[in-house]
């Protein structure tokens, strides 16, 4: 559980929302926008803000899509939300070709360089501009995108060999949807951040990272964006469905234990984390408990973990019956659910954080077959 720990210090650490590494399709970012746009209505954003933000984000994703379709590299591509005092930041990485770097970098540097006012006036001389057609829109998107919140656009480039680089393309907006710099001359934008949170999760086989206070719209759009991305995945459709069904258990199981946004953002966010290696799913959660429930917790599931695939199913029958006749017979269905369609034992542990509360981490692995 140390790499769960990793996580949610270094999502606490720069508040990160959420963070997605894989091909960016046409597909999944439909998803991926509704994440954000559901975790906006619980912020100070207004509609025009919400507007602004979703448009320049559709414009990354965009961008981001249209270097990966080709790319051998294109899981490498990085999404990442972030929280900012009073707004958002939406940064965007893909690898890139070397070669493309000081054509790219001027075009950048020539809209930092504009007025907000001159912005839309540039705009439509390149809309006019059949060089810029012909090239398939590429500097429009850029100026679109700025267009979309003003002001400036942060960047950078990272050397991966000699053929390729990584572009790392950010924007912090306050809730108006109005873009904030705080980078100068003399401290410019740095991506070795990102770029140390993507080879985190490329060292770990991590493709989805979530942190936050989990409202039932917010789950239901990582649950939404998981099943995109479980189509686009070359797996049996029987090992989809049991993943996608553990997701919401657990997430539920989130869900169930939590003790307010404002105790969580004091003692420990929650977090969930998927992972992708030898054909196995690997879902992690982690999330306060109060310390009574504890000991109850680690019974139930090592009561769990002792049967085998024919004890589950009787305790499975057992416990739907207690269901239907008494309603303090639910709380197991839950764990039992998800120990019977991942074919593994339950993982976990407790992590003690003062007199009232815990973390709580819990591992499921979900492999092609259930033995």
């Amino acid at each position: 559980m140390d790499l769960t720990r990793r996580i949610r210090d270094k999502m606490t650490e720069e508040r990160l929302m959420f963070v997605y590494r894989g091909v960016v399709t046409n597909e999944n970012s439909v998803p991926l926008l509704m994440l954000l746009e559901k975790e906006m209505e619980n912020s100070e954003f207004g509609f025009i803000g919400r507007k602004r933000v979703f448009m320049f984000v559709l414009e990354s994703l965009q961008n981001v899509s249209r270097h990966s379709d080709a790319s051998e590299h294109a899981g490498m591509s990085l999404v990442v939300y972030s929280k900012v005092n009073g707004g958002y930041t939406v940064t965007t990485g893909n690898v890139i070709s070397t070669s493309n770097i000081e054509d790219l970098k001027k075009r950048l540097d020539e809209i930092n360089h504009l007025q907000t006012g001159e912005i839309r006036n540039v705009y439509r001389q390149m809309l006019s501009n059949s060089e810029f057609s012909s090239k398939g829109g590429a500097g429009l998107g850029l100026i679109e995108m700025a267009k979309k919140t003003g002001n400036k656009l942060d960047y950078d480039f990272l050397q991966i060999d000699g053929a390729h680089s990584y572009f790392i393309l950010s924007k912090t907006v306050d809730s108006e949807g109005v873009g904030v710099h705080y980078h100068t001359p003399e401290k410019p934008f740095s991506g070795d951040s990102m770029a140390q949170l993507e080879r985190l999760m490329a060292e770990n086989n991590i493709s989805l990272l979530w942190s936050g206070h989990l409202t039932p719209e917010v789950g239901k759009e990582v649950i939404s964006f998981t099943e995109t991305k479980l189509s686009e995945d070359d797996i049996e459709s029987s090992q989809k469905r049991r993943v996608f069904s553990i997701l919401v258990e657990i997430i539920e199981n989130v869900a169930k234990y939590s003790p307010g946004s404002e105790h969580e953002e004091k003692f420990g966010m929650p977090v969930a984390m998927i992972r992708y290696e030898n054909r196995n799913y690997i879902i992690t959660t982690g999330n306060l408990v109060k310390n009574e429930k504890v000991d109850q917790l680690k019974d139930t599931i090592d009561k769990i973990n002792s049967y085998d695939k024919a004890g589950l199913k009787g305790l499975f029958r057992k416990s739907l019956s207690e269901q239907n006749n008494s309603s303090d017979g639910t709380g197991n269905m839950g764990f039992i659910d998800m120990a019977r369609k991942s074919g593994s034992k339950l993982d976990y542990q407790f992590e003690k954080l003062n007199e009232s509360y815990s973390y709580y981490m819990l591992s499921v692995k979900v492999g092609e077959k259930i033995d």
